[in-house]
C-alpha cells in the first residue's frame, strides 16, 4: 500500500519542513491525497497562546475544504513527525479527521526512521461524536 502513496508520503515529508514549532520544538506534516490526484498539504503552525496552536492534519484538511473538496473527495492522509515511533494524532485530529474523511480512508503514519502504521479513519476513532449526537 504504501507504495502507492508514495507521493503522499514524500509530500507529507515536505510539508513537515514548513511547521511553524518554536515552542513545542515539534514540527508535524500532513498531506491529504483527493480522489482527483490532487495533493494538499498541511503543517502545525502554533502560537504564543497554545490553544491557538493548529495541528498538521487539520491544517491540511481545513485547507481541503476551503478549496472546494468535501469527505467524499479525500482518498488519504499521511502524517510525519519528528519521532521514533509513527506519529499518532491527538484527540482534537482525530475526531476532525472522522467527521471530514471516509470512513475506510487510509491514514498512513510515519516516524523519523521511516516506520510506517496505517490505519483506516475509522480505526482511529471508533466511537466519535457524530452530527447525530447534537
Amino acid at each position: 500500500m504504501t507504495e502507492m502513496y508514495a507521493d503522499l508520503i514524500k509530500a507529507a515529508k515536505e510539508a513537515h519542513q514548513n511547521a511553524y514549532a518554536p515552542y513545542s520544538k515539534f514540527p508535524v506534516g500532513a498531506a491529504l491525497k483527493l480522489r482527483d490526484g490532487n495533493i494538499i498539504n498541511g503543517a502545525n503552525v502554533e502560537n504564543a497562546s497554545f490553544g491557538l496552536t493548529n495541528c498538521a492534519e487539520r491544517s491540511a484538511l481545513f485547507a481541503a475544504f476551503t478549496k472546494g473538496y468535501r469527505r467524499e473527495d479525500i482518498e488519504a492522509i499521511a502524517v510525519v513527525a519528528n519521532t521514533d515511533r509513527p506519529i499518532s494524532p491527538c484527540g482534537a485530529c482525530r475526531q476532525v479527521i472522522s467527521e471530514l474523511m471516509p470512513a475506510d480512508a487510509p491514514v498512513i503514519l510515519l516516524s523519523n526512521k521511516d516506520e510506517i502504521k496505517v490505519y483506516r479513519v475509522f480505526e482511529l476513532l471508533p466511537y466519535s461524536f457524530k452530527a447525530e449526537d447534537l
